[in-house]
């Protein structure tokens, strides 16, 4: 018999112990659910070394004053939980992501202010080769793993080139797309990087051949910095808020009618990778 319960039984009245005994042990509270939200929104940025440093810091820039625009948060409060939850992450090859924050809640002006200084407190290091496979595999697993419930699962996906590492981005948009994610591109059709030589001139129509998918998904190109605080606003408020790209389709730069070879990327690193031997 356990030395506890004899002593018990010596010293206190049987009714007494019996009654002691049925009183349940407090259990250690279990972790509160993640709040849901409307949208779980993957931010997926370019940091290869076609982007030159002043693009880089004109791309963190554009982020974090889209994210505290007063029209995105409208778009937050338009929902019905009234809150997104995003994280966001730098890419290069298949190899190469940085975190750059993990799942934030934004919900009020003081979130957004937060978010935005991490973008701008942020270090963008170019790194080599350009896969948007990766970036999506990455952007997938960070969705799997969100703790917040979601109506909505978007990647927000920007780059400046094809995908030229990694596994091929058809594979990987389809496997984004069978776990019901969205994949929206915003390509950046600029020039000023280091290594234009990998630069096509119709990256906006790759994106949307290639890159881009799931229901409402849509792209916008950037041609211009200029441009790029106004087109991250404008994207994120689409995203957030589930709305249509707008009334008149983007005009797409094809060199034919005949769509884009997803494989250009990978079969142009072939063609010029001698431009790097023995560095």
């Amino acid at each position: 018999m356990n030395w506890f319960w004899y002593l018990a039984c010596r010293l206190i009245k049987p009714g007494v112990v019996l009654a002691a005994a049925l009183v349940p042990v407090p259990m250690a509270a279990a972790e509160d659910p993640a709040e849901p939200v409307d949208v779980a929104l993957v931010l997926a940025v370019d940091v290869s070394r076609s982007m030159s440093n002043e693009e880089l810091r004109l791309q963190r820039q554009g982020y974090a004053e889209a994210i505290r625009s007063p029209e995105v948060l409208a778009a937050v409060r338009q929902g019905a939980h009234q809150r997104i939850a995003i994280a966001m992450f730098a890419w290069a090859a298949d190899f190469s992501q940085q975190e750059i924050f993990s799942w934030r809640v934004l919900e009020t002006r003081e979130d957004a202010e937060s978010l935005a200084d991490l973008i701008l407190a942020s270090a963008s290091i170019p790194r080599s080769r350009t896969s948007i496979s990766g970036a999506l595999q990455h952007g997938v697993m960070l969705l799997e793993a969100s703790p917040h419930p979601a109506l909505r699962k978007v990647i927000d996906v920007s780059g400046d080139g094809p995908n030229n590492q990694g596994d091929p981005v058809l594979s990987a948009r389809q496997a984004a797309l069978d776990r019901g994610i969205v994949i929206n591109g915003l390509p950046l059709m600029t020039r000023g990087g280091p290594y234009t030589s990998f630069d096509i001139a119709n990256l906006d129509a790759y994106y949307h051949d290639c890159v881009i998918g799931g229901p409402g998904s849509f792209l916008v190109p950037v041609t211009s910095w200029t441009q790029f605080p106004v087109a991250v606003r404008r994207k994120l408020v689409q995203e957030i808020g589930g709305t249509s790209p707008g009334k008149r389709p983007v005009q797409l730069a094809r060199d034919d009618g005949d769509g884009v070879d997803c494989e250009l990327g990978e079969k142009r690193w072939q063609q010029r990778q001698w431009m790097f031997d023995g560095q």
